[in-house]
């Protein structure tokens, strides 16, 4: 709910500055751009063998951030982000844990069609690939048992990859609207019997071009 209501916060700005007059922006080696981004971070399963019978699942959650984007040539930027999802470790006999989850990453991104006119303003659509690190808290351990073995699982870090693709529109000359949909792998968030996560993160930020 938190990720949705900041998202339409962001649309809403956005549809603001609509009303100023139409500039088309241009992608140039050594430009630059930095966003503010809000979201939802889909969730799965935490380990690879049930705990007490159930296996412990990461809730779908909010997600927020930032990102800075460097283009070094026409279609091609690297970007380096950083978000955070206050999530949960759901469906645990021995107790729910918040799971506080952040990321970084470091993406290659390539403009399909820069330059794209659009109703007098600027679409760019883009897709990325990059890799990072992520790193896991739990509020409390997760009890239980597997097998006839008492556990108890703890928060644990580990890469992630993802792989996606999205598009800007230019409300103005240097502001622009974007919206991200990619696929996000997290090698693991406990640290005993933890399996990789297949996640999907889908994302609208609000961009400042320079």
């Amino acid at each position: 709910m938190n990720a949705r209501i900041t998202t339409l916060g962001l649309a809403m700005l956005a549809a603001a500055a609509v009303q100023s007059a139409p500039a088309l922006a241009q992608i140039r080696p050594g430009t630059q751009d930095v966003q503010i981004y809000a979201g939802e971070l889909s969730g799965d399963r935490l380990t690879n063998t049930r705990l007490s019978g159930r296996f412990p699942m990461l809730d779908d959650n909010p997600t927020f951030g930032g990102r800075y984007t460097y283009d070094f040539a026409r279609q091609w930027g690297v970007q380096l982000s950083a978000g955070y999802s206050p999530g949960r470790a759901a469906d645990v006999a021995g107790g729910d844990s918040n799971l506080g989850l952040t990321t970084t990453d470091l993406d290659m991104v390539w403009y399909v069609t820069p330059g794209l006119d659009l109703g007098g303003h600027t679409l760019l659509p883009y897709t990325q690939l990059g890799v990072g690190y992520a790193w896991a808290h739990l509020d409390h351990p997760l009890r239980g048992m597997v097998g006839a073995t008492p556990v108890a699982l703890r928060g644990s870090n580990g890469y992630t990859a993802n792989i996606g693709f999205g598009a800007r529109y230019y409300v103005m000359h240097s502001l622009f609207v974007d919206f991200d949909a990619r696929y996000r792998y997290l090698s693991r968030l406990v640290n005993r019997h933890g399996q990789g996560l297949n996640t999907a993160q889908t994302t609208l930020s609000l961009g400042y071009q320079f």
